[in-house]
């Protein structure tokens, strides 16, 4: 499981993908989560502007992303 440590209240999906380096653009970041491939809370979610806050589990490709 990556944690990883928000510095404000929140942080974009997309952004979120980017940062801990699951994915390399945030091109391919909108089409991913266009394609359902990402789990927000145990959810898919298609939101690419989703606030992604502290206590929120992503999931994308067998990895898990504990927001802190």
């Amino acid at each position: 499981m990556i944690e990883f440590k928000v510095t404000g209240d929140y942080i974009p999906m997309i952004q979120l993908l980017k940062a801990t380096h699951l994915v390399l653009t945030g091109g391919e970041a909108q089409i991913v989560v266009d394609e359902g491939e990402v789990k927000y809370n145990g959810e898919v979610d298609y939101r690419k502007r989703l606030k992604v806050k502290k206590g929120d589990v992503v999931e994308f490709r067998n990895n898990k992303i504990k927001v802190i």
